[in-house]
């Protein structure tokens, strides 16, 4: 890795939810720990949840919740040599990203979602 390249931590988390269990899980973080709401787009629903938004999305086809992370870098195309000199997988299949849109999906050797985006801002 090139010492000009860095990774951190995004501020989005995002808990894919199957339908029938997203009324439930909203209303958990909603009602039960009373988190501010900061965003609504259905079927997702936003909340503060300490320095990042935490997503819940409802997502048609899951059997079970997943939990999918947000990672930061300086440099995109760095990045992506350097994640596949590592072996590590590309999952850009996984959901379509906004056209324009600086970033990837991969997924960690447990097979845990990152969103890969530029940010150079917040790196410094």
């Amino acid at each position: 890795m090139t010492q000009s390249l860095r990774f951190g931590g995004g501020r989005n988390i995002a808990l894919k939810v199957p339908p029938h269990q997203f009324e439930a899980t909203v209303a958990f973080y909603r009602d039960v720990l009373a988190l501010r709401q900061v965003d609504k787009q259905l079927p997702s629903v936003a909340f503060e949840f300490g320095a990042c938004q935490l997503w819940i999305d409802q997502v048609p086809g899951l059997s079970q919740a997943e939990t999918w992370l947000e990672v930061i870098t300086n440099d995109l195309e760095g990045a992506a040599e350097h994640l596949q000199a590592a072996g590590v997988v590309r999952r850009d299949e996984i959901e379509p990203l906004p056209e324009g849109f600086a970033a990837f999906w991969i997924a960690n050797p447990a097979q845990i979602i990152h969103l890969l985006c530029q940010d150079e801002a917040s790196l410094g």
